[in-house]
């Protein structure tokens, strides 16, 4: 027996909650290990609360705490975490065609809590068979369900960072190297996306001792550059087969 799939708002925003559990299982570390970090690089309660509201992007707010930690000025910092996530635009390129027709009301806010996990969840439901015009709902329900699980994460890592000195010294933000490798080997499934890793990850490793961890915005450059370029020589060889 064939069953009909009737999407409604609310379930689609709850089913987008539901799928994304096992990533807000995977990210809960990361929003305590951010907490934790957050006082010892000179972020009060307040400062640490607002990077996850305000920013919302774990990469980069582990990578502005190194560079704080670092004594690294302002333009760096933004700098740095800027190119770190240009990624995004690769993301936002791929969604796009599925939140064109929405206004600025959706656009803005979904653009705001897009994040790797959330791409992952979501870029599934929008390449369903299925017609339903209600799928940024399920876009939405994602979203909310990582935001409100990074900042309670959060609030969390800096309560337990004031509780118990020396969090900071057990090395935890290895945790994140992991996970995110994890993340990035599971998505190269083209020859320029691990060309583009493989480049990236050679500059990080010939560039680690360069000073403010400059190294990582080289390594970021270094795999976009790589990418794009072998992306367009793919298309060109395409459009002339």
């Amino acid at each position: 027996m064939t069953t009909t799939y009737h999407p409604t708002r609310h379930g689609e925003l709850l089913q987008g909650a539901r799928d994304s559990l096992p990533m807000l299982a995977g990210a809960a570390p990361f929003g305590i290990i951010f907490g934790t970090l957050a006082g010892p690089s000179g972020l009060s309660l307040l400062g640490a609360m607002g990077m996850s509201l305000f920013v919302f992007a774990g990469s980069s707010q582990f990578i502005a705490l190194t560079l704080l930690s670092g004594g690294a000025g302002l333009a760096v910092i933004v700098f740095t975490t800027f190119v770190v996530n240009l990624r995004h635009a690769l993301y936002s390129a791929t969604l796009l065609p599925h939140v064109a027709a929405l206004g600025q009301r959706w656009r803005i806010p979904l653009a705001f809590w897009l994040t790797d996990e959330t791409f992952a969840v979501v870029q599934h439901r929008y390449g369903a068979a299925d017609a339903s015009p209600l799928k940024h709902w399920y876009h939405l329900g994602s979203s909310l369900a990582m935001y409100g699980n990074w900042i309670v994460w959060t609030l969390v890592g800096v309560l337990l960072g004031r509780s118990f000195e020396g969090l900071d010294k057990l090395g935890l933000e290895f945790a994140m190297v992991a996970t995110f490798t994890g993340i990035v080997v599971s998505l190269l499934k083209t020859r320029p996306m691990v060309a583009a890793a493989i480049a990236a990850g050679a500059v990080a490793l010939l560039a680690r001792d360069m000073p403010y961890k400059l190294g990582l915005l080289l390594a970021a450059l270094a795999g976009v550059v790589v990418g794009v370029l072998l992306e367009g020589r793919n298309a060109t060889e395409e459009g002339q087969a």
